[in-house]
């Protein structure tokens, strides 16, 4: 018989249904789905968005499951499923539930009978430690009034390995001149696979800045030549690094954590353009994954296209594409006539070939020659950034941005969603593509942002 038997709620398949298997541990251990659960998947699989996504994937999951038993018994009603060899999989449910079914409270009447069908698991497998695993504190609390033992899902936190994306070192200021294409490893006898960005610092005072690619090899910023042309210019030294690192040919796939306010998206923005003005590339696909794509999503329909639709949930990329064109227009924005800055936008569309590409729409689909952004991926679980990054050929480059210190999702923290993992992949070396990461700590939105980081973020700190 199964060492735990693990209870769980429609939200621990809503973040991540292979999780299903790692609970099971190849069947020593037995995953028990309540009625209600299914109930709540079967209309999340209706919609467009990214839980609809995870719900049809673990449809697709029980599909492949062979029937091992049917149990009728007097209170309940157990189908006993096996995963493919790897996970004993019990659907349960129970023949009267206690609690009635409220429509003006739906959501707690079904915590309620999945709380039931937990405690039914504990008379059905009498003699085993039964688990109720939900991410929903107040399903969790329900659970300690019937006298279950709960838990969530706990993330190794060690697991989240320090980042060291920067470093100062020391170097005598007569080496400057010859640091351009030579090896970091002469300089820096701890250098690391996630050491991207290194400032030189010499006991003169002078300071000189660097990014590291994927071979150890240094190329010098020149404030100047790199940036030369560009409307969009660095503020500061971490922006400099970003923009420096995205220009170059170096890196496929580029990651950015960086706090509201920091840049992010208009400098991945305009890099990209130069990108596609030097010819290397065709086109910017836009990916935004926000809370509003994963509840609101079905509603906008996903067609491409479609502005007055799409604008809602894309005032990012609007935000950012009307900054850029009253930059090109070089006019101050209360002189600008709208109709001028409209079309200096649409130009701006039509010149890069801006798409926007909502996660549900990538299935099927292939990019090619294309600069993939890929926005607010703080709120995208590791299915999610796998679907869209495999929807990518060789001739893409992919830029990863968002902020671990707003995440909307409620089935995703900091130590489990995309944007998470593809940080954690920098400390590796990958054949396949090489990866360049960075983190901004600095918003240059200006004296709002300021304030409410100095009398909120700091505070909660």
């Amino acid at each position: 018989m199964a060492d735990k038997i693990y209870v769980i709620d429609t939200n621990i398949i809503l973040h991540n249904p292979q999780g299903i298997k790692q609970l099971s541990q190849d069947n020593n251990n037995i995953v028990v789905i309540p009625e209600t659960v299914l109930v709540e998947l079967e209309e999340f699989k209706k919609g467009s968005g990214e839980l609809s996504y995870q719900a049809r994937s673990f449809a697709r999951m029980l599909a492949a499951c062979k029937v091992d038993k049917i149990d009728q018994k007097k209170e309940c009603r157990v189908v006993k499923l096996r995963f493919n060899h790897s996970a004993s999989i019990h659907l349960f449910s129970k023949n009267k539930y206690e609690s009635d079914l409220d429509a003006a409270h739906i959501a707690e009447s079904n915590d309620k009978r999945i709380v039931e069908v937990a405690e039914a698991a504990q008379s059905y497998y009498r003699g085993h430690k039964i688990v109720f695993l939900s991410l929903d504190i107040y399903a969790r609390m329900f659970g300690l009034f019937s006298g279950i033992k709960v838990q969530t899902l706990y993330e190794d936190r060690s697991d989240l390995p320090p980042f060291h994306f920067f470093k100062s070192i020391e170097v005598d200021s007569s080496l400057f001149n010859g640091m351009q294409n030579s090896d970091i490893t002469d300089y820096d006898d701890n250098y690391q696979n996630d050491n991207f960005n290194y400032e030189f610092a010499s006991k003169d005072g002078n300071r000189q800045y660097g990014i590291v690619s994927k071979g150890g090899k240094i190329d010098i910023v020149n404030e100047k030549e790199d940036f030369n042309g560009l409307s969009i210019k660095p503020m500061n030294m971490k922006q400099m690094f970003l923009l420096k690192a995205m220009l170059s040919d170096y890196f496929d796939i580029t990651v950015v954590d960086a706090k509201a306010g920091s840049g992010k998206t208009l400098l991945a923005f305009a890099a990209a353009m130069r990108l596609i003005d030097l010819g290397h590339y065709e086109k910017i696909v836009y990916v935004r994954n926000s809370i509003e794509s994963v509840d609101k999503g079905a509603e906008v329909g996903f067609l491409s296209g479609n502005d007055e639709k799409f604008r809602v949930y894309n005032m990012a990329l609007y935000d950012t594409l009307e900054f850029i064109a009253k930059t090109q227009l070089k006019r101050r924005e209360s002189v600008l006539q709208q109709e001028a800055l409209e079309m200096k936008v649409e130009y701006l569309v039509n010149k890069y070939n801006i798409e926007k590409l909502w996660p549900g729409e990538a299935r099927g689909r292939t990019l090619s020659n294309a600069i993939v952004i890929l926005d607010e991926w703080q709120n995208s679980s590791n299915n999610t950034t796998q679907l869209v990054l495999s929807r990518l050929d060789q001739s893409c480059k992919a830029i990863i941005i968002g902020s671990n210190r707003q995440i909307d999702n409620i089935y995703l923290n900091r130590y489990n969603n995309g944007l998470t993992t593809l940080l954690k992949q920098t400390t590796n070396k990958h054949e396949e593509v090489s990866m360049y990461a960075i983190e901004l700590e600095r918003s240059v939105r200006g004296k709002f942002a300021q304030f409410a980081e100095e009398i909120f973020e700091k505070r909660e700190n």
